[in-house]
């Protein structure tokens, strides 16, 4: 423990955000970092607890405290605090592939579960994490780490996600030799396409596939596997080109080729609106659909302002400008929609969710260390209070029906909704009517797109997600495929999808080598 009296001496302080009015010009990310010697004393905070509960993923009332990584907080805060910053990267990467995406992206289930707490603020652990890998790739701690002997075993990783890229990090350097398919044109599945440049800037995963590459990993990109339905013509061949340019590759090549499989594909079946025929309108579209497009065109037309820009004007993407946009689901999506309409320029935002407003404080049936289950006002929603004066968000409340005129949308009618005997039910009489020219639905997603596990022929629950013998577990009932992340758990989040990367490589690695010494 570096300085016994730390959580005494020193307040909590946060990595100070850039305010609205000049955040929302683009899509950059909005945070300040604090100098190393401010950074030093936000380490110095930790209290090296006899048992940290930080780094132990303990699941309480259905809901987990602490961190699934079991990353070595107290031990790397103590090499912060001391300047060891080496010393503290390598125990940080000990148990976390990923700490640029976590550090940037995840809850902070450690900050939940710390002693400190208790008495005060917890100790600012995700900031000091995303310092200490920040710090290791501008100093150049972060080198490629080769193996010095390759086992001669090859293993195919569908999806590029990141339980994929956990797989696929932790097998290369076991000594496998490991191919990812990824379908898009880009590597990192929800970290490319399903987060916004403001919370993860791209260029952030293109450092860490470039990184992976020089350690062995080959990427292949725009490759749809299990989409390829082989036909007495096609027969023999192991990849068709598509008319949209997507290749697609035959299972019998990828089990043929490959010792190993892993599915990684994630949970990306939409939830869909309970408004009939709601598909057909001009104006609703899937909240992940409306962010890649905004992805794609940064993108492809990217300059250093961050701002979208188009050629000739046309606009080629999902565009909120302009428009009353209502934004169905108060997760995190629906959060990243609130911040990407409002930088796209949107005439108002709403933002409806069904469960009801939770409480500001702890209730006394919800006490440490369980999670906390308290309003949470996020950056999205605090550019539209900044930017229109309220809260976008409406609670207890669902859309009933759609407004259409000529084919396009115009409004929403919304009704009240309450739970009784676990079932949810409309309040009779609570029926409004939302302007509405954009409605996005951000209603979660209900499993994995089936078409790649059954042309593998994998089991599926009826959630939608790769059945294995136990939740802990990830094999698949057929021969040397395996599953992690969502496509395994379902819709959850990237700490824990690199958590089931991390534990399926180690499962897949004793299937190959008869034994591992993986953590």
């Amino acid at each position: 423990m570096g300085k016994a009296t730390g959580f005494m001496e020193y307040d909590r302080c946060e990595d100070t955000i850039i305010e609205v009015d000049d955040r929302i010009k683009n899509f950059k990310e909005f945070h300040n970092h604090l100098d190393e010697e401010k950074r030093r004393k936000q380490a110095a905070r930790c209290m090296n607890c006899g048992v940290p509960m930080c780094q132990s993923a303990i699941k309480l009332k259905g809901m987990v405290t602490g961190c699934p990584l079991h990353n070595l907080i107290p031990e790397w805060n103590d090499e912060i605090y001391n300047g060891h910053y080496e010393h503290a990267l390598s125990r940080l990467i000990k148990t976390s592939n990923f700490p640029e995406f976590t550090g940037r992206v995840c809850p902070a289930l450690c900050e939940k579960a710390c002693i400190c707490g208790t008495v005060e603020e917890p100790v600012t652990v995700h900031n000091n994490e995303l310092f200490l890998i920040e710090k290791g790739f501008s100093e150049g701690y972060m080198k490629p780490r080769i193996p010095a002997v390759r086992s001669g075993k090859k293993v195919a990783v569908i999806g590029s996600g990141p339980s994929g890229l956990a797989v696929a990090d932790q097998l290369n350097h076991r000594g496998h030799s490991v191919t990812v398919f990824e379908r898009d044109d880009r590597i990192g599945g929800l970290l490319m396409y399903g987060i916004p440049n403001m919370k993860l800037e791209k260029k952030v995963i293109e450092r860490r596939q470039k990184l992976m590459e020089e350690e062995g990993v080959v990427f292949k990109t725009g490759v749809d596997v299990g989409a390829l339905q082989e036909t007495k013509a096609e027969k023999g061949k192991n990849e068709v080109t598509t008319d949209n340019c997507i290749t697609s590759v035959t299972i019998a090549s990828i089990l043929s080729e490959y010792d190993a499989v892993a599915l990684c594909c994630g949970a990306k079946n939409p939830r869909p609106l309970a408004v009939k025929d709601f598909d057909k309108v001009d104006g609703v579209h899937f909240a992940v659909d409306f962010l890649k497009s905004t992805t794609k065109s940064l993108l492809n037309n990217y300059n250093e302002d961050a701002v979208l820009c188009q050629a000739d004007g046309k606009v080629d993407y999902i565009s909120a400008k302009d428009k009353n946009v209502v934004i169905v689901g108060g997760g995190d999506t629906g959060n990243d929609c609130v911040g990407t309409c409002i930088r796209h320029g949107c005439k108002s935002v709403t933002q409806i969710e069904m469960m009801p407003c939770p409480p500001t404080e702890r209730a006394a049936s919800n006490p440490w260390p369980e999670w906390p289950k308290v309003l949470k006002t996020d950056y999205g929603q605090l550019e539209a209070i900044g930017k229109f004066g309220l809260d976008p968000r409406i609670y207890e409340t669902t859309v009933k029906d759609l407004v259409v005129k000529k084919g396009k949308l115009s409004a929403v009618q919304t009704v009240k909704v309450k739970f009784e005997n676990g079932k949810l039910c409309e309040v009779p009489g609570t029926e409004k009517t939302i302007k509405c020219d954009l409605l996005l639905i951000a209603a979660g997603f209900i499993g994995c797109q089936s078409y790649t596990a059954d042309a593998f022929g994998v089991k599926l629950s009826p959630r939608g997600t790769v059945v294995t013998d136990t939740p802990e577990t990830y094999k698949t009932n057929v021969d040397k495929v395996f599953t992690a992340g969502d496509m395994h758990r379902g819709q959850s989040l990237v700490v824990w999808a690199i958590a089931e990367g991390r534990a399926c490589a180690k499962e897949i690695d004793e299937y190959l080598m008869g034994y591992s010494g993986m953590q």
